[in-house]
């Protein structure tokens, strides 16, 4: 659990993973079901203009979270909403989010195959399919998660087809009903 967790009432749950596995899909539907706040970052980035411009080959947005300004303006746009609880927040990338805010981490992982075609359907080609396909079978997101918050509230989950997202969703919704674990 987050250090401040026990001030907060409701957890904060970041949903990351690799670009088309799920997290905005997963994200939306675990806010239906829980009345939390579904933050979706990349919808956050564009709307304050909190980037460093567009990236030609990749297609996307650039932060640069090597700038400490920004990770600070994103950070800063979300610190008092985080400190209530009661967020979803979704994002491809972990790393920079301060540890406190979070009670649970969820990795959701995709087949490669599964991933390429759902990616294919996004018209991501070139350096971007590639890269993004490298980094879900190399398990980059999940080691990243493993590194910047502790373990034993890192889950990954494997989110291939709606009944995957489906049971997802169910057994998150079941974890937030329990919510704060008794120790």
């Amino acid at each position: 659990m987050a250090a401040d967790g026990n001030k907060r009432k409701r957890p904060n749950i970041l949903v990351t993973g690799t670009p088309g596995t799920g997290k905005t899909t997963t994200s939306s539907a675990l806010a239906e079901a829980t009345n939390l706040r579904h933050i979706n970052i990349g919808d956050l980035v564009k709307e304050k203009n909190l980037h460093d411009g567009w990236d030609d080959d990749l297609q996307c947005h650039v932060i640069n979270e090597d700038l400490m300004y920004r990770i600070l303006k994103v950070c800063d746009e979300l610190e008092d909403v985080m400190e209530e609880g009661g967020n979803i927040v979704d994002y491809h990338g972990c790393d920079f989010f301060p540890e406190r805010w979070f009670d649970l981490v969820v990795v959701l992982q995709t087949d490669n195959t599964v991933l390429y075609d759902r990616l294919s359907k996004r018209g991501y080609e070139g350096a971007k399919l590639s890269n993004n396909i490298e980094c879900e079978i190399f398990q980059v997101l999940l080691e990243e998660a493993k590194e910047s918050y502790s373990e034993d509230i890192v889950k990954a989950l494997k989110s291939d087809n709606i009944d995957d997202i489906t049971r997802n969703v169910s057994s998150l919704t079941d974890w937030i009903r329990s919510w704060p674990p008794t120790s």
